[in-house]
């Protein structure tokens, strides 16, 4: 372990790493319509996904302008759209029970809950890092925006503690809940999304080298 997470990472990796984190993370995060993130949608919106492909980090050219595609294409009816702003609160708000819920424990713990085993590991290597929490105490820190979030912070404030990060906490459970949200989802922007993100953090793995031991998952 303690191999792994000191080796180096290049300063190249660490900004893409980074921007992979500050630019998807805010869309599993915030509603189109409330909260901060509407510039980024917007951004979105206006982007030549073509180009964006050619310059996206850790990611094959073809796959990341069909997944930019997918994502620009459910952006084509504005931010402000019904089924973009209501498909968003079905995957990450509720009421109804969440088809693909954004919290690693449900996936890894044995009673399928938020707050499990694996949110207090991560609360704890936190802690112990002196990074300190992005929310309240009510929200579980395994939720995969807040995640990818920390691993942009991560990258640019603690990249010793990166690869670790990512091998024992984040890359653990990613690519299962991402595939479950792609097949959830019914909008082309979220399913572009966890495409996109899958295929980054999969990208970030075989770049980084690392060896990812899955855990048994229990949905």
């Amino acid at each position: 372990m303690s191999e792994q997470a000191a080796a180096p990472i290049s300063q190249d990796a660490l900004e893409g790493i980074a921007f992979v984190g500050e630019t998807l993370g805010p869309f599993f995060l915030q509603d189109p319509v409330k909260g901060d993130a509407g510039p980024a949608f917007a951004a979105l919106a206006a982007l030549d996904a073509a180009q964006a492909a050619v310059e996206w980090p850790f990611v094959v050219e073809d796959e990341a302008r069909a997944d930019l595609e997918l994502m620009t294409s459910g952006l084509a009816k504005g931010v402000e759209d019904d089924d973009l702003v209501w498909e968003y609160r079905r995957l990450f708000i509720g009421p109804a029970p969440k088809p693909a819920p954004p919290w690693g424990s449900v996936y890894t713990d044995r009673e399928c809950v938020v707050f499990g085993a694996t949110t207090l590991e991560l609360r704890r290597w936190m802690r112990e890092r002196g990074i300190a929490r992005q929310t309240d105490d009510k929200t579980p820190e395994d939720h995969m925006g807040l995640m990818l979030v920390l691993m942009a912070w991560i990258a640019r404030n603690q990249p010793e503690n990166l690869a670790e990060f990512l091998r024992l906490h984040l890359l653990t459970w990613s690519t299962h809940f991402l595939d479950q949200l792609a097949e959830a989802a019914r909008q082309p922007f979220y399913e572009g999304l966890a495409r996109l993100t899958k295929a980054s953090l999969e990208g970030i793995e075989a770049e980084l080298g690392l060896e990812v031991v899955h855990p048994r998952f229990y949905r």
